[in-house]
């Protein structure tokens, strides 16, 4: 996301960072600019377009309030990384010690800065409202009901007239206001991505290449993954998943790891990651032009479409 607005707010945020989409373009001809191939998968019989990284992943508002200090500390992380991508891509990525360290950043960084999160985040809170009105209403009755009356005058008596006295109350409250500003949203990614940077620091960084074929990367790009009897699974909790992995580009892909090592994958395991990426996507993936992807990301994206495994 282009980062523009006052210096106290960013309005449009990068969910996926530019330094990250960067290492999928290509130079247009004669000098020209970095270009990026990105895939809209609720269309995917239309023509799409190269766009310039700064043009896509981006989104509107994503940290509606304090946008500009968590800016600031994602922007911290981001500009140590592309030193120890550059190791990675001349293959000497554990030759400084300080690399593994600076590499788990961005895998948790997107892990936790995307919409996938903020929906969670979302859900969760709506679980919480729910569960709070209905120990409200069951429990405090007769609380209520006087609370109501002073208020209003009115003598409520069902349980319908109830519930809606207590959501008012509830909906009055400071939680209630800090959750629809956004602010309750922006502490919890934050604290969020400090306790799983924590979590990740015992594991070590693994570097794999594909023997054939190129990654592509989704707009939720940071993902947990399982193989289990030849399947892979997806989607579970950080702490429940064998690792959480990364794409840096057509030819690397970073997952955490009991120990830092360089790795070797087949076609079809790149196929397999590919089909993840765009399983879990909101609505674009991102290639590097001429890479030849499209007509296999077409294919995964009409059958998600139609409702069938993609993965």
């Amino acid at each position: 996301m282009r980062c523009v607005g006052t210096a106290q707010e960013t309005s449009r945020q990068h969910l996926v960072s530019r330094v990250l989409l960067a290492l999928f373009t290509a130079r247009e001809p004669k000098g020209g600019s970095l270009q990026l191939l990105p895939f809209d998968l609720h269309h995917p019989g239309r023509v799409h377009k190269r766009m310039h990284p700064s043009q896509c992943g981006r989104f509107e508002n994503f940290i509606a309030v304090e946008s500009a200090s968590l800016e600031a500390l994602w922007g911290d992380l981001e500009r140590r990384v592309p030193a120890a991508i550059d190791a990675v891509r001349a293959g000497t990525p554990f030759a400084n010690p300080r690399h593994a360290d600076t590499l788990r950043d961005p895998i948790v960084l997107h892990f936790v800065r995307s919409r996938h999160f903020r929906d969670v985040h979302t859900a969760s809170f709506e679980r919480a409202r729910t569960r709070l009105l209905a120990k409200v209403t069951s429990k405090y009755p007769e609380q209520l009901r006087l609370e109501a009356l002073r208020e209003t005058g009115l003598h409520l008596s069902g349980p319908a007239s109830l519930g809606a006295f207590a959501e008012r109350l509830i909906g009055r409250s400071s939680v209630m206001h800090d959750h629809e500003s956004g602010k309750f949203f922006r502490a919890n990614i934050e604290d969020t991505f400090h306790r799983m940077r924590d979590l990740a620091s015992t594991w070590r960084v693994e570097v794999t290449m594909p023997e054939s074929g190129q990654f592509l990367i989704g707009d939720r790009p940071a993902l947990t993954l399982s193989v289990e009897e030849g399947r892979t699974i997806y989607g579970r909790a950080f702490g429940d998943a064998q690792t959480l992995v990364l794409p840096i580009g057509p030819r690397h892909l970073l997952s955490l790891g009991r120990e830092d090592v360089t790795l070797t994958v087949s076609q079809s395991f790149v196929d397999r990651l590919n089909t993840v990426q765009i399983h879990v996507a909101h609505r674009d993936v991102y290639m590097r032009p001429e890479s030849g992807l499209e007509p296999f990301v077409e294919r995964a994206a009409k059958l998600r479409l139609a409702g069938g495994r993609t993965a």
